[in-house]
C-alpha cells in the first residue's frame, strides 16, 4: 500500500478512536490508561529501563491520579515541571543520557501527564469533554500547518542538531494557525471566551514543539526513527502523544489560574 495513504488510514483510525471514546468518561479513561501502558512500554525501549516495572509504575500512578486530591495535585504536577525543566536543559546540552534516574522520568515526563491529560475535562468538577478535543485539534493544526509552512518556506533550521526537518517558519506558521483555529474552537465547540482558547494555542504550540523535540532526543540517543510501530506510517504512540504530553499539564495549569482568580 502507497505509504501515504497507510499513514492517511492509519492517522484517521487513531483520530475516530480518540474523538468517540474522548466523549464518555468510562471510556475515555480506559483509553488514555491503554495509551498510557503502551507509551510506557515503548519509553522502556527507548531508556533500557525494565518494562513490568515501569508498567507497574505508571499504572500505580494513573490509578493514584485518578482519584486525587488537589493539594497532591499539586505535588505530582510540581514534580512533573521539575522533570520537564531537567529535560528542557538536557536537550540544549550535548549529554546523551538524561541527568536524572530513568524511573524519575518515567513517573514525571510520562505517567503524570498522561494522568493529567485525564483532568483537563474534569477541570470544573463536570465532564466536558470537548475541552480536551479543542486542545487535541489546536497540537494537530500546528503540526500540520508547521509540516506544511516549513516545507513550502522553510530556510532557517529551528533545532537542526535534534530535528533537521523542524525550521523558524514552520514553527511560526504552526502557531499562527493554531491561534486561528482557536477562534472557532472558542466560539463554536467549548463556547469559552476566546482570549482564553488564544493562550491555550500559544501553549499548545510552544510547549507541543519542545515534548517533540525531547522525544526526537530520547530517540536519537537511542538510536531509533520512531518509538514503536503500532501505528503504520506514523510510529508508536509516545510518537503520537509526544506533544500532548509537555501540553496536558500546562494548559490543566491554565484553568486552574482562571478558576482561582474568577
Amino acid at each position: 500500500m502507497n505509504e501515504t495513504l497507510t499513514r492517511t488510514l492509519s492517522g484517521a483510525v487513531y483520530i475516530a478512536i480518540l474523538v468517540v471514546c474522548s466523549l464518555f468518561s468510562p471510556s475515555f479513561i480506559t483509553l488514555f490508561g491503554v495509551f498510557l501502558a503502551i507509551a510506557t512500554i515503548e519509553f522502556s525501549r527507548l531508556t533500557d529501563l525494565n518494562r513490568w516495572t515501569s508498567l507497574g509504575i505508571s499504572a500505580f500512578f494513573y490509578l493514584l491520579l485518578a482519584v486525587i486530591t488537589p493539594a497532591s495535585t499539586l505535588i505530582a504536577l510540581g514534580f512533573c515541571l521539575f522533570v520537564f525543566g531537567v529535560l528542557l536543559w538536557w536537550l540544549f546540552s550535548d549529554k546523551r543520557q538524561a541527568p536524572i534516574p530513568g524511573y524519575g522520568i518515567l513517573i514525571g515526563y510520562i505517567a503524570i501527564p498522561i494522568s493529567a491529560i485525564i483532568w483537563i475535562p474534569n477541570t470544573t468538577g463536570i465532564f466536558k469533554p470537548l475541552t480536551l478535543l479543542g486542545v487535541f485539534i489546536l497540537i494537530w493544526a500546528n503540526d500540520t500547518f508547521a509540516f506544511l509552512f516549513g516545507k513550502g518556506f522553510g530556510k532557517h533550521k529551528l533545532f537542526e542538531r535534534i530535528s533537521p526537518k523542524k525550521t523558524v517558519e514552520g514553527f511560526i506558521g504552526g502557531w499562527v494557525m493554531s491561534l486561528a483555529f482557536s477562534i472557532p474552537v472558542a466560539i463554536w465547540l467549548t463556547k469559552e471566551p476566546v482570549l482564553h482558547w488564544l493562550i491555550i494555542a500559544t501553549i499548545a504550540s510552544f510547549f507541543g514543539t519542545i515534548g517533540d523535540l525531547i522525544e526526537s532526543k530520547f530517540k536519537r540517543s537511542a538510536g531509533v526513527k520512531d518509538s514503536g510501530n503500532i501505528m503504520p506510517g506514523h510510529g508508536g504512540i509516545l510518537d503520537r502523544l509526544d506533544s500532548i504530553i509537555f501540553v496536558a499539564p500546562f494548559v490543566f495549569l491554565f484553568y486552574q489560574i482562571v478558576t482561582y482568580v474568577s
